[in-house]
């Protein structure tokens, strides 16, 4: 008993941030429910594979999981995985930088894609980002038969942009 109250102390001790921007949401075929968010950046292992935390304005991100409604009867909320994903930030002033989201895991999304990123700004600033989603890589994803007859791909090439997007309240939030 002294050990599971214990671990319910450490439990609720720990903070985890669930505050997030929602820049957007979309349904793609066949079936899979988008969320485009902003976080508050984080430090992500292993470190020399990702922007420091320190020199992280936010941490962006798309989520992506099979909708209640989707066309292939799967389970709703699962991952949807090997997507390709990229975000373009472009500053209201002319500059821009282009990432690729990778697959992340954490407490509150779960998995998702993801990527600390550096502003090409200020955070005050306002920014248009565009996020692409492309179908996995035909060498490290396979389709039976039966999928390809009826769905071809997994998904086709999808671009989503939103405008005027200001960071400063989610680049000012710590996690911890």
């Amino acid at each position: 008993m002294k050990r599971f109250l214990q671990l319910v102390f450490i439990f609720l001790s720990i903070n985890i941030s669930t505050e997030e921007m929602i820049i957007g949401s979309e349904t793609i075929d066949p079936g899979i429910k988008i969320v485009f968010e902003a976080a508050p950046k984080d430090t992500v292992f292993p470190e020399k594979f990702y922007l420091a935390e320190s020199e992280t304005d936010i941490h962006i991100e798309m989520l992506a999981n099979w909708s209640e409604d989707n066309l292939v009867s799967v389970p709703s909320g699962g991952f949807v995985a090997y997507l390709n994903v990229k975000a373009i930030v472009a500053n209201e002033k002319g500059a821009t930088i282009e990432t690729d989201l990778t697959p992340h895991l954490n407490l509150v999304d779960n998995l998702h894609y993801a990527q600390n990123i550096k502003l090409p700004g200020g955070i005050e600033d306002f920014y248009n980002v565009t996020f692409i989603i492309g179908p996995p890589d035909s060498e490290s994803f396979g389709i039976h038969y039966d999928w390809h007859e009826k769905f071809g791909g997994l998904i086709q090439e999808s671009s989503f942009t939103y405008k005027n997007l200001n960071f400063e309240q989610i680049a000012s939030k710590q996690r911890r």
